[in-house]
């Protein structure tokens, strides 16, 4: 476990080439594009790097515009837009083959006193009472041919325990609700920034697999094209990623081929920490014969 988490970390440490630019590792870990959790969370590490140290991210909006390439690292390039008395906003742009891959605004600001209310945290199971995901998932892969076995079945830098878990190697009609607690699996460095990009990194994980549960499809089959286009996040609270977090994820529309998706992240003491907002490209092509 303190191999994967010191990879992520890694993952996350990016390398300053330049004034304002920085570039990243995409290690290959199966999938055929990179991880869109990656590209955030390091975007976001771009981003922070520029900005003084008192200020935090309170929100992110990005775009996914090419796959991106897990053969060749990924340059991020940052424009310092502004440095206000209150807010810091920055974008970055992910540059692969010289086309961008990805481009996200971030907005910063130091903390300071002010009005608080929150949703209160839905009344489920604690993560001590379920099953991890990894052990999951080998049991569903356990008829997949061995390539593809060991790919679901590889331990992941972050644990995800699912509350009322899918076979998404053969799916079944549900709501378009899940909820699932996740960490990452090792202890992190006392570094909110840090926490921060983890948390970025891990919020793409299952979301825009809940646009799929109402009918029944997977990513998994040949015939569905899955993409996330567009990643929103807002942090509310401090956290940290290294402790258990429970991300309730709904999806209220699906239509033109795109399912929007939104999240929810709370602390397990029930203080919401950040919210997230997704749309992802859903296309079902002609079944494979």
């Amino acid at each position: 476990m303190q191999k994967s988490l010191e990879q992520l970390i890694s993952l996350l440490d990016l390398e300053e080439i330049d004034v304002n630019h920085f570039r990243g590792s995409s290690p290959n870990e199966g999938w055929q594009r990179v991880y869109g959790g990656q590209v955030i969370g390091q975007a976001l590490v771009a981003a922070s790097r520029t900005v003084t140290p008192e200020r935090h991210a309170h929100s992110l909006h990005g775009y996914f515009l090419r796959p991106g390439d897990t053969s060749i690292p990924i340059l991020y390039v940052v424009d310092r837009i502004r440095d206000g008395k209150s807010f810091t906003t920055r974008r970055v742009v992910a540059v692969q083959h010289g086309k961008a891959i990805f481009n996200m605004a971030i907005s910063f600001q130091a903390d300071e006193p002010g009005l608080s209310h929150q949703f209160e945290m839905p009344d489920v199971p604690l993560p001590d009472d379920l099953e991890d995901e990894t052990s999951l998932r080998k049991r569903f892969a356990k008829n997949l041919p061995p390539e593809y076995r060991e790919m679901f079945a590889r331990e992941r830098p972050m644990e995800v325990r699912p509350i009322d878990p899918s076979d998404i190697f053969n799916p079944t009609k549900r709501q378009p609700l899940q909820n699932c607690w996740m960490r990452a699996r090792d202890g992190l460095p006392d570094d909110l920034r840090l926490h921060q990009c983890v948390l970025a990194y891990l919020s793409d994980w299952s979301l825009l697999d809940t646009a799929l549960l109402p009918h029944a499809v997977s990513f998994t089959q040949g015939n569905m094209q899955v993409a996330s286009l567009d990643h929103a996040m807002w942090f509310h609270r401090a956290f940290r990623a290294d402790e258990w977090l429970l991300f309730t994820q709904d999806s209220p529309s699906a239509s033109g081929a795109r399912g929007f998706n939104r999240g929810l992240i709370y602390r397990r003491d029930g203080a919401l920490v950040a919210s997230v907002a997704q749309e992802g490209l859903i296309r079902m092509h002609a079944p494979v014969t």
